[in-house]
């Protein structure tokens, strides 16, 4: 069988279950059945069993047997598809390519964003982490002069449809946009991550992917207006996001994190729709960027 098709299997499991939280064996192959997952051919117990493992494997999603009730099987860990953990992203994707691709006779009216950029170099650097070997990579800022340098990969993270990686230089650890590189090439020289570092750690206190120990840890708070509201509770900014009150004229959000670029401007984005009550020196900062907007707009 080919691997497409044995991928799509185990989407079509993981959001069966999702549907209809419990299941048994019989119940499942009837579904399986009914919608033809394998051209109609039944799910025996050695094929269910081969796909949970490779399910657990691949996505963290366990599989699990309720004999207390009628030997249902169900998802034990669903919050697993709460977290921004790899696993739940390459669920997502591989779910959204499935449905694409039955749906190709509708390719003009499903309307998707480019492309993230730099994604061809991602094959050589994800073996570079896997391997922890140094990566020589041509690099080129914006307005400035294109270089050289060796780094040991340490991460990527996948941000307003740019890939970036987190690297170590060897004297400091720095953020590189994938889109950025000219070229990309694997070192024999090897590289071991320190033990107590955790990329997931090194980002916690940000939003996006600038960071900046200068800028200090702050509790803000973020009143919003509208139907603005809903898209903070649909989509928290940050994991420290917390809903503080809520009245019929607004409802106020606080964050504990780092403020920088990448936060302030997403709180730009949503315009009028937001007011950053505190902390007093944020909020005089976005007061003079909007202000330079307006003088830009005026002249």
């Amino acid at each position: 069988m080919k691997p497409a098709r044995i991928y799509q299997q185990y989407i079509w499991l993981v959001n069966v279950f999702r549907r209809h939280r419990h299941l048994t064996l019989e119940e499942l192959n009837e579904q399986w059945v009914r919608e033809k997952v394998n051209d109609g051919n039944p799910l025996s117990r050695t094929t269910f069993n081969r796909h949970r493992d490779a399910i657990l494997d691949m996505y963290g999603v366990v599989l699990e047997c309720d004999v207390r009730n009628h030997y249902r099987y169900y998802i034990a860990n669903p919050e697993v598809f709460d977290d921004d953990s790899m696993e739940r992203w390459a669920l997502s994707t591989l779910t959204i390519g499935g449905v694409l691709s039955d749906s190709s006779s509708l390719k003009d009216r499903i309307i998707l964003e480019n492309v993230p950029a730099g994604e061809e170099f991602l094959q050589t650097i994800i073996r570079a982490i896997r391997m922890n070997r140094r990566i020589l990579m041509g690099y080129k800022r914006f307005g400035a002069e294109g270089y050289e340098k060796t780094v040991a990969p340490y991460a990527l993270k996948l941000f307003h449809q740019r890939w970036y990686l987190l690297a170590f230089t060897g004297h400091h650890y720095a953020i590189y946009s994938l889109d950025r590189m000219l070229f990309v090439s694997l070192t024999e020289e090897s590289f071991e991550m320190p033990s107590d570092f955790s990329p997931q750690d090194y980002f916690a206190e940000y939003f996006g992917v600038l960071t900046d120990e200068n800028t200090p840890m702050a509790h803000v708070l973020v009143r919003t207006y509208g139907n603005t509201s809903n898209y903070f509770r649909t989509l928290p900014l940050h994991q420290s996001q917390r809903e503080v009150e809520t009245t019929d004229q607004y409802t106020d959000f606080s964050f504990d994190i780092r403020p920088t670029v990448d936060f302030i401007g997403e709180l730009l984005s949503f315009d009028a729709g937001i007011e950053v009550l505190e902390p007093s020196d944020l909020r005089q900062k976005l007061q003079k960027l909007i202000h330079t907007m307006l003088q830009r707009y005026k002249e």
